[in-house]
């Protein structure tokens, strides 16, 4: 047994599903998945297994997707998150983004994608589809805007994945740079990250080496202020960098 895979949880109350992803993932060469379970039995076998990953479904009759990501994230050493769905109902993925998910994946998510959310997510990054980019970017922005919304996160509250704990009032981008003092290059891997594309992808769209692309990529998340693609994605919306039009229609490697 390799004591050094990727560890993976999945958490859906359909057994096909659970069946299906543990069986695309078991293809994965160092990756396994330790448990598959409904969202009630969740919290306890994350503390029994110790997942570095978890696949979560947002709605569950079981156990409530929010309820068990809050419960995910006051553990002693909280997994990253990902959350699972089939639909892009906005009131459930940003209230997810605000409760620290890490990454955003549909259901019908192409293996090799999946493969490549995972790993992502495992060395600490963060990962949205593209088909619900707009949805929970946009709701995360949204909020920002709200009077009198009450932080969800606790003080001393752990991060996850990479996401900082943070207040409903988005994430804390107070000093960022100016996107105006952006190169043309950072604004196009900028507009493209917030699209959805991954580094392979840029680098392909822009004819650029992938290893270049993680060099714009780090020098972003300085510039702005932020700590992952989610939050750069939050920051390209917010100064109107990707269209409405536009944003989420890409495909993610």
């Amino acid at each position: 047994m390799n004591e050094s895979a990727i560890r993976v949880m999945i958490v859906d109350d359909e057994v096909l599903i659970r069946e299906g992803l543990r069986r695309i993932i078991g293809t994965f060469e160092g990756v396994r998945v330790v448990a598959v379970c409904q969202g009630e039995e969740a919290v306890g076998e994350a503390e029994r297994q110790r997942p570095d990953v978890v696949l979560l479904d947002v709605r569950m009759p079981d156990r409530d997707g929010l309820g068990v990501l809050a419960d995910l994230r006051a553990l002693e050493r909280p997994p990253v998150v990902a959350m699972l769905t089939a639909f892009d109902a906005e009131e459930h993925l940003s209230e997810a983004l605000h409760g620290g998910a890490s990454g955003f994946l549909l259901k019908d998510t192409a293996p090799e994608q999946l493969e490549y959310a995972i790993r992502e997510l495992a060395e600490g990054g963060s990962v949205i589809a593209p088909r619900v980019a707009r949805t929970v970017v946009s709701g995360y922005v949204n909020r920002a805007g709200r009077p009198g919304e009450a932080a969800v996160a606790s003080e001393g509250a752990r991060p996850v994945g990479g996401i900082p704990a943070q207040p409903r009032s988005g994430p804390d981008l107070a000093g960022a740079t100016a996107t105006g003092e952006l190169t043309a290059r950072e604004r196009q891997v900028l507009e493209l990250l917030a699209a959805g594309l991954s580094n392979t992808e840029i680098g392909k769209e822009l004819y650029i080496a992938t290893t270049t692309v993680k060099d714009h990529v780090s020098v972003l998340f300085g510039k702005l202020g932020v700590a992952n693609r989610v939050q750069a994605a939050v920051r390209a919306h917010q100064q109107g960098l990707v269209s409405s039009a536009t944003a989420g229609t890409r495909r993610t490697a």
